[in-house]
């Protein structure tokens, strides 16, 4: 229906924005100033305790500066009340006096016959629950009662009961002169194949309505009595005024309440009712059906983040994963979905019956976000035993990732991805004794102390710990600039132990990227840290004459000096390893064992320290124990032994 030019203007100008959020928010009048319309709350739109939903009542808008919902007063009815455009537009109108222009003649038409649909709904649940109260109803009485459902309670979620006729509705309703076509339209019976009158959908069932948004009755749900019937829950077949895969269980009552408490969606009524009772007023169902992309979106207007709590066996994981393989495509940033796994065997009803609100708030407290159960389906009950197996579990996970089309959120899911596979193949050892370093790899005890008359050695330290610095490097800078080659080295770069501070951000960071689908690596780390760490990193000579930086279109050669460059930094961290073992035996009876293992270090400190081809020999001195130094780098090494130095302190006094 198109309005007329200057309708909605008027409409806003009549309206109090005041009055219509003071319905749903409590102000906070001391940061208030209620005489010029400047009024803040806290926001009713996400969970906080601090006033920082602001609405300005002369401007006719609002803004809260924690979630950054903003609108007017249309927009803020459709959010909390969950309507449609117009509405919204018809109940700001009646409030104010205002009258609808005239509608489309079909359109009036149709709105008519809903109407009347849905009084017709309203009869008939009217006759279920008087029925419920007759001596047809005992059984079902006794059903709810075992139930834990007081007549109260009762009440409350309108229950009723449909008799084991085939026609008592039908009668019923046609009784009081309501048209056949109405009632057939409402899903209330069905045209007998027979050439008879039509028989009730409902028979011998208790009975729950379902209401949308705006309360009304569009359909029922109706659970059998006769343990042998077919359909142990039945609900009424799609109309006019009811569409199941967009339509929830409880939607009214949850709607208000999902302000204040977050959004729990059960599976079944009985739950929704027990959740309900218990105190967890915003609780929602699917209509026995999955989760449909409709219902999720429509759970995301009623909260940010619902809760799916779902049963405890394998039918209810399986759910589970269904509802994120949904959700994964559609999820952005502050909308998403937790899971509360109940106990083996049971629902969200029997933990309620069984140990008590508390025991459910605890279940709900402790749901995983989404990332998690991910995790869990792809790894669990599985064994990571070869290459081929963990290749598949990154495979399979690249391809999950990929659905998700918010760039940020597929950022930060990798990210977790790769925090999750490291824990799971390379776990954190144990803490040693005393001497314990903090570092991975076997244990040891810490390197021994520098003499005075060699703390400064370039020699020393070109030998040592900078020359593997400047190799750290060489890997970083050719993974940055050849980013194809991460996944096939990702596992060798996750075992380094980066000796700055420096070099392990980066490397850090190239793991969290490791399955973006960009190639430009660089530009990505550059927006998350900064250009200091590229530009100090590329800055070395040593970087800048590797062959896989002078060709940077050979990705073989890339890969050919990756895998060299690897082995001789493990080679030499193994053989420091292997010297600083044999040094703890010195002090025992020396043997041809020992013996042997320090001519081994030496043989592969020596192998892992020789240089690469013989046109970049040229560019370096050859220091007295053999290992080759730039020329141009002296005073960088320097400054490099000071600076592992310093992280080496910062590390151990932390």
């Amino acid at each position: 229906m198109s309005l007329p030019p200057g309708f909605l203007d008027e409409l806003r100008t009549r309206t109090s924005l005041t009055q219509v959020v003071g319905r749903k928010v409590t102000w906070d009048m001391r940061k208030s100033n209620q005489g010029k319309g400047d009024m803040w709350a806290p926001c009713p739109f996400h969970q906080e305790k601090s006033a920082s939903f602001h609405v300005d009542d002369k401007k006719g808008y609002y803004y809260c500066f924690g979630c950054h919902a903003k609108g007017d007063a249309i927009s803020f009815l459709r959010e909390t009340e969950n309507l449609g455009f117009m509405e919204a537009v018809e109940l700001l109108a009646r409030e104010v006096g205002m009258p609808m222009p005239a509608r489309d003649p079909q359109a009036q038409e149709k709105a008519d016959r809903r109407t009347e649909l849905a009084e017709v709904m309203e009869q008939a649940l009217q006759f279920y629950r008087l029925q419920l109260k007759t001596a047809q109803g005992a059984a079902a009485r006794d059903y709810l009662d075992r139930r834990g459902l007081t007549p109260d309670a009762q009440d409350r979620w309108e229950i009723g009961f449909a008799p084991d006729g085939w026609q008592a509705l039908w009668d019923h309703l046609r009784g009081k002169s309501l048209p056949e076509d109405l009632i057939l339209a409402a899903g209330l019976a069905k045209a007998s194949s027979k050439g008879k009158k039509p028989y009730d959908v409902f028979r011998n069932r208790i009975i729950f309505p379902i209401r949308d948004a705006r309360g009304r009755a569009i359909a029922f749900g109706g659970r059998a009595m006769d343990p042998n019937d077919n359909a142990k829950y039945l609900n009424s077949p799609e109309t006019e005024l009811f569409d199941k895969g967009r339509s929830l269980f409880n939607l009214a009552r949850a709607r208000e309440a999902a302000g204040k408490q977050p959004l729990v969606v059960a599976e079944g009524y009985m739950d929704v009712i027990a959740l309900g009772e218990a105190g967890f007023a915003a609780a929602v169902a699917p209509l026995g059906t999955a989760i449909t992309e409709d219902q999720l979106r429509l759970m995301w207007r009623l909260h940010p983040e619902p809760i799916i709590a779902l049963d405890g066996d394998a039918a209810g994981l399986k759910a589970a994963m269904r509802v994120i393989d949904l959700a994964l495509p559609l999820i952005e940033a502050g909308q998403s979905l937790r899971f509360a796994i109940m106990p083996e065997g049971m629902d969200p009803d029997d933990v309620i019956k069984a140990e008590g609100p508390r025991a459910m708030q605890a279940l709900l407290d402790a749901a995983l976000p989404m990332v998690k159960l991910l995790w869990r389906r792809e790894t669990e009950g599985k064994v990571f035993d070869s290459p081929e197996r963990r290749a598949t579990l990154d495979r399979d996970l690249r391809a999950v990732i990929r659905c998700i089309k918010d760039p940020s959120i597929r950022s930060h899911y990798g990210q977790e991805i790769n925090a999750l596979r490291r824990a799971l193949f390379n776990p954190p050892r144990a803490s040693g004794p005393a001497g314990w370093t903090g570092q991975r790899g076997p244990w040891r005890k810490g390197p021994p102390p520098v003499l005075s008359e060699t703390k400064t050695s370039l020699l020393a330290a070109a030998s040592g710990e900078v020359a593997e610095v400047l190799r750290e490097a060489v890997i970083l800078a050719t993974l940055i600039t050849h980013p194809g080659l991460i996944e096939r080295f990702e596992a060798a770069l996750e075992r380094i132990d980066m000796a700055t501070a420096d070099h392990r951000e980066l490397q850090r960071l190239v793991l969290a990227h490791a399955h973006d689908e960009t190639t430009d690596l660089a530009a990505r780390i550059e927006a998350e840290a900064g250009a200091h760490l590229l530009e100090k990193l590329f800055s070395f000579n040593h970087v800048r004459i590797a062959p896989a930086m002078r060709r940077p279109d050979d990705g073989e050669l890339a890969a050919l000096c990756l895998a060299e460059e690897l082995a001789k930094l493990e080679a030499t961290r193994g053989a420091r390893r292997e010297v600083a073992e044999a040094e703890d035996d010195i002090a025992a009876l020396a043997d041809e064992g020992l013996t042997w293992r320090l001519t081994e270090a030496a043989r592969a400190r020596e192998a892992a320290s020789r240089g690469g081809a013989g046109e970049d020999k040229a560019l370096y001195d050859r220091a007295d124990n053999g290992v080759l130094i730039d020329r141009e780098e002296k005073g960088r090494l320097e400054e490099l032994l000071r600076e592992i130095g310093h992280s080496r302190g910062g590390q151990e006094s932390g």
